[in-house]
């Protein structure tokens, strides 16, 4: 069986920049131990906004820019891109914070072959259930799951609450 890890948004403005927290940094560990000891292919999905950020429908709710292309804040955490440097991993930029493009990269990386999918990342109440929940109603079969210890959410509250959101339907919480 093939293993699929999706790191999700694990970049400096989630970390430590324009929308970072101090929970964010604190998983940050262990995100690079998980990439390290990860046996399975990896996905890494980076927020990708542009310099009309504040004219867009989440920049108008959302009024901070943050991982504008090509900028700092763009880029993956330090540690996270180290932990990444020796491995094979498909970067999937979205606009959004879900990927439409997600499920078709990792069914043809499948194949033929069965497979089950490990998400991890940031922000675990926008951006991790909403691929959480892409993936599981592109593979409602497979197992998917989510380790709540490699991610974290803009508040406790909302961390817990996406978590309970994706154990409800059905995506196993690790």
């Amino acid at each position: 069986m093939k293993r699929f890890l999706v790191v999700v948004d694990m970049q400096k403005d989630f970390v430590d920049g324009a929308l970072g927290s101090s929970e964010a940094a604190a998983i940050v560990e262990k995100v690079v131990e998980k990439i390290k000891s990860f046996d399975g292919e990896i996905f890494v999905t980076l927020d990708t906004h542009y310099d009309n950020y504040s004219e867009t429908a989440e920049g108008r709710k959302l009024p901070v820019p943050h991982c504008i292309k090509g900028t700092d804040g763009w880029k993956l955490d330090k540690s996270v891109a180290s932990a990444l440097e020796n491995r094979e991993y498909m970067t999937v930029e979205k606009p959004t914070f879900g990927s439409v493009k997600l499920p078709k990269l990792i069914e043809a990386a499948a194949g033929e072959e069965d497979f089950s999918i490990e998400t991890i990342g940031l922000c675990t109440d926008i951006c991790v259930v909403s691929n959480a929940l892409l993936l599981k109603a592109n593979f409602p079969e497979k197992p998917i799951a989510v380790d709540s210890a490699c991610c974290a959410g803009v508040t406790v509250q909302a961390h817990k609450a996406a978590l309970a959101t994706m154990r409800s339907c059905q995506i196993d919480v690790i």
